[in-house]
């Protein structure tokens, strides 16, 4: 399935496997890495800790149910490839709790800028969500299978129940909006 960008959590971001096959198609990612992850000699923890105050930006991430979902973010250039592909180390600090950091290993052209790796920094969330809703309303983690067919089926079958779902909600929202009339429409303007 053709893609932009690929995102995922540290399982993937530390898959040096994975990554490897991410870059050898140049398809662009943002994968989460632990705060122990190696960027030689440093961790990113380390390195993330010797950044300048004028490194960090405060970007949002993305909606949230709360209103925006506002962090600081700073990048870190570990190369550039022969390609003209950059590899970075992107870090998410907590506004309010500045100790607690996120990490991040991106690959991506040299010329992306720090607002794309931070979009889709923040469209895991929107993943997460999803995959939460099919498990409270489809079952989705309601399996008791030993077979990869029989999984394959499960999942498959709760993920289309929750398109079909979400489909009909979005649906039912729309019709249910209030129309504009022509007369209010006339007087703002």
């Amino acid at each position: 399935m053709p893609a932009r960008w690929v995102t995922g959590d540290a399982v993937y971001g530390s898959n040096g496997q994975f990554r490897h096959f991410l870059e050898s198609r140049h398809k662009a990612y943002v994968l989460g890495v632990t705060s122990n992850y190696t960027l030689r000699p440093y961790t990113a923890s380390t390195l993330a800790d010797q950044l300048p105050k004028k490194a960090w930006r405060r970007r949002s991430a993305g909606a949230g149910s709360k209103g925006p979902r506002r962090y600081d973010w700073a990048l870190h250039q570990i190369y550039l490839d022969d390609r003209g592909w950059g590899h970075w180390l992107l870090v998410r600090r907590h506004l309010r709790a500045p100790h607690q950091r996120a990490y991040y290993r991106v690959y991506a052209p040299a010329r992306t800028t720090l607002e794309q790796m931070v979009a889709v920094a923040g469209k895991r969330w929107a993943v997460e969500a999803c995959f939460e809703t099919a498990k409270s309303q489809c079952g989705l983690d309601e399996y008791e299978v030993r077979s990869w067919t029989g999984w394959h089926r499960h999942v498959t079958l709760a993920l289309l129940a929750h398109a079909y779902l979400t489909v009909g909600q979005a649906r039912a929202a729309h019709r249910g909006a209030p129309k504009k009339s022509r007369r209010s429409s006339t007087r703002q303007s």
